[in-house]
């Protein structure tokens, strides 16, 4: 008989199809109002919504199956760019968050224009030239994914703006993903990191808060031979820094 997270996986693996479904049949709807009829500004924006939140679904059945492919040995390695590697996730956060600034990044190709395009959303980038065109290899979509959680965690408990930065050193990749949030007790430093621990004591804080994200970026981690720290105090933000061999 096979073990309960070979079980979970595949049951997850098989979300996959209808959340498919779901999201074709929406956009085709949204899309293709020329053969199944026009809609009204009500109904488009029920189609939106059910398409940001398939984007989601799909989203957390990827990490979920990355977290298991992580778990048996399996790494996917390829050479990418830290530029690349930091576009990707401001698009996969701000596909949900602010479509329009998510269609902006995509088109934007200067580094210092896209430091203002981020800027006017609340994001504020810092790597050298060096480091930005930089080419590492490491599993991406591993990476991706702790990159993207990072930051929307950041993003969730920011005030005004969050800080993403970068550099490579000794063969390692060291990512900083800064808010200035209410930040995190020192009492609750090593609490954050375990998995449905959240800082708020609310159904809605829970689900907003830093939760199962925190927990997956440590499974990740350390079977990449990486590490994080966490820099923080009440009142003060939170500091998230990854260490990533390379």
């Amino acid at each position: 008989m096979p073990d309960t997270p070979i079980k979970t996986e595949i049951l997850i693996h098989d979300l996959k199809v209808p959340i498919s479904v779901i999201d074709a049949g929406a956009k085709s709807l949204l899309n293709r109002q020329d053969a199944y009829g026009p809609l009204t500004d009500k109904q488009i924006k029920v189609l939106k919504r059910i398409i940001r939140n398939t984007l989601t679904s799909q989203r957390l059945v990827n990490d979920v199956l990355e977290l298991g492919r992580s778990r048996e040995g399996v790494m996917n390695y390829s050479d990418f760019t830290v530029s690349s590697l930091v576009r990707a996730v401001l698009v996969e956060v701000f596909d949900l968050a602010d479509p329009n600034a998510a269609e902006i990044i995509r088109k934007v190709q200067d580094y210092d224009e896209l430091l203002g395009a981020v800027r006017q959303v609340g994001v504020k980038l810092k790597f050298t030239k060096a480091t930005w065109e930089s080419v590492v290899r490491q599993d991406a979509a591993k990476v991706r994914q702790i990159l993207r959680n990072l930051a929307t965690n950041a993003l969730k408990h920011r005030v005004e703006q969050i800080e993403i930065q970068g550099n490579l050193k000794e063969r390692r990749l060291v990512l900083r993903v800064r808010d200035d949030g209410r930040g995190i007790a020192p009492s609750d430093h090593q609490k954050i990191f375990k998995t449905y621990f959240t800082t708020g004591g609310s159904i809605e804080n829970a689900i907003c808060s830093h939760g199962l994200g925190l927990a997956g970026v440590m499974v990740l981690l350390k079977d990449m031979g990486g590490d994080m720290a966490l820099e923080s105090d009440r009142g003060k933000g939170a500091e998230f820094i990854v260490k990533i061999p390379v």
